[in-house]
């Protein structure tokens, strides 16, 4: 496989560090999101699944909160982890998901409560981060 420098010297992907120990619970155990997010905070695909899941069951406001502090997590995560307010933030990196489900979910619920600006400042954020992440989402 050849590896393509960017030639335009665009920053260079961001990757989350793995919390295995959360994953493990969430994924593995299937213990409930909130008991993950309880104890370990700092885990967005917790607060992600339960921002999808408010949404689904037709709890928008729950769901844009659940969603926006998983975003700021991951914004916290992704700051420690080198980013520097753009450049690619790949789907293909488990770490990763959490974050862009996080900003989806909030694109949706944004929308659901007509909050334009931000939903489309999310969407946009989202394509830019991961064309991947933003068609397999499609917020």
């Amino acid at each position: 496989m050849t590896t393509h420098k960017n030639l335009l010297g665009g920053p260079d992907p961001t990757y989350l560090p793995e919390d295995e120990a959360a994953h493990r619970l969430l994924a593995e155990e299937s213990r409930p999101a909130a008991e993950v997010a309880a104890q370990h905070p700092t885990y967005s695909p917790a607060w992600a699944e339960l921002a999808e899941e408010a949404y689904a069951g037709g709890r928008v406001v729950e769901s844009y909160a659940y969603a926006r502090t998983g975003y700021h997590r991951g914004l916290d995560q992704l700051r420690r982890a080198g980013w520097k307010g753009h450049g690619p933030i790949p789907w293909d990196h488990r770490a990763n998901r959490g974050f862009l489900r996080c900003l989806a979910a909030l694109a949706r619920a944004a929308t659901a409560i007509q909050e334009t600006e931000e939903a489309d400042r999310c969407r946009t954020f989202l394509r830019d981060s991961s064309e991947e992440a933003y068609a397999e989402l499609k917020p």
